[in-house]
């Protein structure tokens, strides 16, 4: 806090006149300005002191003591952290949730084989359909070059051309369900899985704090340590509450999680079967059909012409 004392003499003030000085008493009076950190100067009547005004707090020592107790709860945690990996810190367990994540860790990893191995099937499949509809071009092509064998083409192209259409649509339906995998895994299973690191966090955090105030609990009781013990308790509630809310929330996502996970999965597999299904019936359907269609048309043509060595 800055002060800045003045005092102005008034020019027409006459020091020869009793009578002046006392008929004008509010130009005689020296005013005091104090100036503070927001730059607004407050008149005051001389003789009544300096008036201390309380000013905000500084930006500065907030800034310090935000950096001092992160510094202190880092060390806390890192040495928890260390304690527990080394095999001589006590961590707080809850067993069923802890069961709960265990297995949608392995979950997750086996949806992503899956999700892999299906978009692996999908692009493969995608590259076949192409080759089947390049192998059809090329028999109809034929067909209409080699009249004597049109039949026989025609029936391998219209079977080549059908397989890649079908072909397509399986490959559009397997698309769909590894962009719907990757959903499940990728943001719904991640998102609740950012939310157990955050309980893993707080949890180190809570028996950090839990560690401190059994250490204080069992030294010896006096004047200085009664404060420090009360801090310690007040801390440690502070971070037990934090630590219960994060588990129940967890705990909640958790379970709605699983039942979403079975709704969404049961769907995506249906279809997914429900599309193969199709690809596979269809496909035979039309090539038993093509299969008959070819016969009808052979058994109907007209016997095949002799031999130029016969006819010599």
């Amino acid at each position: 806090m800055r002060f800045l004392f003045f005092q102005e003499a008034n020019s027409n003030f006459n020091h020869t006149d009793n009578n002046n000085v006392s008929s004008h008493p509010a130009e005689a009076t020296p005013e005091v300005t104090m100036e503070t950190e927001q730059g607004e100067a407050t008149p005051e009547r001389a003789g009544s002191g300096p008036v201390v005004v309380q000013g905000n707090k500084n930006p500065a020592s907030e800034k310090l003591l935000r950096v001092r107790k992160w510094s202190i709860t880092t060390y806390k945690c890192t040495r928890q952290a260390l304690s527990e990996k080394l095999g001589r810190g006590s961590r707080t367990v809850d067993l069923d949730l802890e069961r709960r994540l265990e297995l949608l860790r392995d979950d997750r990893q086996r949806y992503e084989n899956v999700t892999k191995v299906a978009q692996t099937l999908a692009n493969q499949l995608a590259q076949i359909t192409v080759t089947q509809k390049t192998l059809g071009d090329a028999f109809s092509e034929l067909k209409v070059k080699t009249p004597t064998l049109h039949v026989e083409f025609g029936l391998n192209a219209d079977a080549q051309n059908f397989l890649s259409k079908s072909g397509e649509s399986l490959t559009e339906a397997i698309n769909t369900f590894t962009s719907d995998m990757n959903t499940l895994v990728n943001k719904t299973i991640e998102d609740t899985m950012i939310n157990a690191k955050k309980y893993e966090a707080a949890r180190i955090e809570y028996d950090a704090y839990r560690v401190d105030l059994e250490e204080l609990n069992m030294g010896p009781r006096d004047a200085n340590t009664l404060p420090k013990l009360e801090a310690a308790q007040q801390e440690f509630q502070g971070q037990k509450e934090r630590f219960q809310k994060l588990r129940d929330d967890l705990s909640v996502k958790v379970k709605l999680l699983e039942e979403n996970k079975v709704k969404v999965l049961h769907n995506q597999l249906l279809l997914l079967h429900a599309a193969v299904a199709a690809h596979s019936l269809s496909c035979h359907s039309f090539l038993e059909k093509n299969s008959r269609e070819a016969e009808e048309l052979l058994s109907n043509s007209s016997t095949d012409s002799p031999s130029w060595l016969e006819e010599s």
